[in-house]
């Protein structure tokens, strides 16, 4: 085993030493700071860009910024110092005397006024009204900076009918008569909810913030379209197929709906989701501008079996919230299912 020649004899240290010797020298890295190490990582949130989610500008995704119809409306207000919002009041019923002017009756003690429109199951014809006023103020006071128009939506390029396009198309603005007999008509023909409507609205205005566009009297028919096609699909549950919607406008083809479609989705970036502190904002800012436009939704008085139906349904949240309270007090659920409940008595009155 001492033979020098053996196999098994091991390396020397000097020869490990010379082996060594041909790495590199030992150099210290520079001390890292803080924010190298990633203690102080931003959360995702607050990476985001701050410009592409401006509230003022994005309407249709936040709800604390103010509806776009609703301000473009307000330029039309005769008194000044009369808000759109100022005049949301609720619970009255206008009676029009031959011999005298309107007068307003409101609710009192014995006898409360309430119309059959909720945020949950809003009324469709009045719900249709108003968002048919809705985009007529949005093209009566649309922004003329010469934003394009786009093809997808010009109705010189892609028409509905096979009628001829009139060479001044683009050059009078519709009546509200007309835009609420289009919205109707398909309204009708698909048998379309009013929720629908209100998320045709919310659509419309998100094309209209991300692709920077205005709604003219060349592209209002195809933009309506195209957001009614898409609220349809997305919100009820039996949507309409295109093909559907081809036999409703006769002139139009599969081809040319599938392309408004995959464009309307590309425009506003693929993002369909409405939240429903969105929906609640666009639904009551609809109301206040029928209140502005005197639209008032139709006031009937209070009966017995409306009453009944109210209170039955008061009752259902009532014994759901009860539940909920009692699986928040269980110690040993889960804290995805932990649910904090503040309940508040329901008066009407």
């Amino acid at each position: 085993m001492g033979n020098t020649t053996s196999c098994c004899v091991s390396s020397s240290p000097k020869l490990r030493r010379n082996a060594h010797s041909r790495l590199e020298p030992y150099r210290p890295e520079p001390e890292l700071s803080r924010e190298d190490t990633g203690c102080n990582l931003q959360h995702i949130s607050d990476r985001e860009n701050i410009d592409e989610l401006n509230m003022e500008y994005n309407p249709s995704d936040h709800p604390r910024a103010s509806t776009i119809f609703l301000s473009k409306s307000q330029t039309d207000v005769a008194p000044p110092n009369k808000k759109v919002r100022e005049k949301r009041k609720s619970l009255y019923v206008n009676h029009q005397h031959p011999s005298g002017p309107m007068r307003r009756k409101y609710s009192s003690c014995s006898t409360i006024f309430l119309d059959d429109s909720t945020v949950s199951q809003p009324n469709l014809k009045y719900t249709i009204k108003c968002v048919a006023l809705a985009i007529y103020y949005h093209i009566k006071n649309r922004d003329v900076d010469g934003r394009t128009l786009l093809d997808i939506f010009d109705e010189k390029l892609h028409p509905l009918s096979k009628s001829e396009v009139p060479a001044d198309y683009d050059k009078h603005d519709p009546e509200q008569k007309q835009i609420y007999r289009f919205v109707r008509t398909l309204f009708s023909a698909a048998q379309l909810t009013a929720e629908c409507a209100i998320v045709t609205l919310v659509y419309l205005e998100r094309l209209l913030t991300y692709a920077e566009i205005d709604i003219c009297p060349a592209n209002w028919k195809r933009i309506v379209l195209g957001a009614i096609l898409l609220a349809s699909k997305v919100w009820d549950d039996q949507a309409v197929w295109n093909v559907d919607y081809c036999q409703i406008l006769k002139d139009i083809t599969v081809e040319d709906m599938n392309e408004l479609e995959r464009q309307f989705l590309e425009l506003l970036q693929f993002n369909i989701n409405v939240p429903s502190s969105v929906y609640a904002k666009y639904y009551f800012d609809l109301r206040s501008l029928s209140e502005a436009n005197n639209l008032s939704f139709p006031l009937e008085p209070l009966s017995r079996e409306k009453a009944q139906k109210l209170e039955a349904i008061s009752r259902l949240c009532d014994d759901k919230y009860k539940d909920l309270r009692k699986a928040a007090k269980k110690r040993s659920v889960s804290a995805d299912n932990l649910t904090v409940v503040r309940w508040s008595p329901a008066i009407i009155s």
